[in-house]
């Protein structure tokens, strides 16, 4: 099998990002930045091109990458992610040890306060259970994806209108189209720490926003959803003084993403 690792990046030399990340296959970097330009050579034996495109947007920036994908399996990266030696090969082998799988969700490691999962058994991922993983723990098999026309939302995520949850959507939007999905014990590499892009403190829009995901995510049951996250996020209120402030906020995205995004 051929991989092709999908790198969204800002204001980054790509050379010298590419040798950071430590690439091991074939690579596609979507650079965000302030002018547009292509640049394309070859490391380790591997093609490296790096697209340069003169606009914002985490989900814009995906499917930039995605509609350049040529390689029998993607995997998706950012670039504070940096690949320990074999990944490439350990993706190609857990994809070639599953045939049924569509997508495979693999570990990365973080630091313990960013930590949303961790794989320590090969499992089915459903609908319940796809909104704790991010962009850089999915890969999939190219043709199906094409397949299926999926592509990222250009509402969530850095750059956009909501602050996050592009990655969970994606997902869902694979799992709607019928992609069978497991999560994968195996460990790919590492997050390099650094300042989030969106995340500013549990304020009124984190929480509004978080309304505006779950009604796009799970529709009719984003209240349940909501109130479970709630419970979660019970500790980090402070901003909206308590559990309540949050809980109209939460309740406000969802009844405004109701009335159409």
């Amino acid at each position: 099998m051929s991989l092709q690792i999908l790198v969204s990046a800002v204001k980054k030399d790509g050379r010298a990002l590419a040798r950071g990340m430590r690439l091991e296959a074939d690579s596609i970097i979507i650079n965000q930045c302030d002018e547009n330009r292509y640049e394309e050579w070859e490391q380790d034996g591997k093609r490296i091109r790096c697209y340069s495109f003169a606009e914002r947007g985490v989900g814009l920036s995906r499917n930039n990458a995605l509609m350049r994908a040529d390689r029998e399996l993607c995997l998706f990266s950012d670039e504070d992610i940096v690949y320990d030696p074999g990944a490439a090969q350990r993706v190609e082998e857990a994809f070639a040890a599953h045939p049924e799988a569509d997508m495979l969700l693999f570990n990365v490691r973080v630091q313990e306060s960013r930590r949303t999962y961790w794989n320590g058994r090969f499992k089915r991922v459903r609908w319940y259970s796809c909104g704790r993983y991010p962009a850089y723990s999915i890969a999939v098999r190219t043709a199906r994806m094409h397949e299926k026309n999926l592509t990222y939302s250009l509402l969530f995520g850095g750059g956009a209108r909501y602050a996050n949850g592009e990655d969970s959507l994606f997902l869902m939007d694979s799992l709607r189209a019928g992609l069978k999905i497991y999560a994968v014990p195996a460990e790919l590499g590492e997050e390099r720490p650094r300042p989030s892009t969106w995340f500013f403190g549990y304020d009124e829009k984190f929480f509004h926003d978080r309304g505006v995901l779950y009604h796009a995510l799970y529709g009719r049951l984003a209240w349940l959803m909501g109130l479970r996250f709630l419970y979660k996020m019970r500790g980090n209120t402070e901003k909206l003084q308590g559990a309540a402030g949050a809980r109209r906020a939460l309740f406000a995205g969802i009844r405004d993403a109701r009335g159409g995004l």
